[in-house]
C-alpha cells in the first residue's frame, strides 16, 4: 500500500510540473488517503504484535 502511495505522489508531482492541477490535487489526495490507511494498519499490526505477546 505504501507503494501505491508513493506511485500516486509521484504522478500528482509530474502532473503538477506540466500544469494539470485537477490531476494533480486528485492524485495527491489519493497518496494521502492510501498513506493515513498505511499508517493505520502499520500500528494495528504493531498493537496486535504487542498483546500477543512476541519479541519485535
Amino acid at each position: 500500500m505504501l507503494y501505491w502511495a508513493l506511485l500516486f505522489l509521484i504522478v500528482a508531482l509530474i502532473a503538477g510540473v506540466f500544469g494539470f492541477g485537477g490531476i494533480a490535487s486528485a492524485s495527491a489526495g489519493i497518496a494521502q488517503i492510501l498513506f493515513v490507511i498505511f499508517l493505520i494498519l502499520f500500528v494495528i499490526a504493531i498493537i496486535a504484535r504487542v498483546v500477543n505477546g512476541r519479541a519485535p
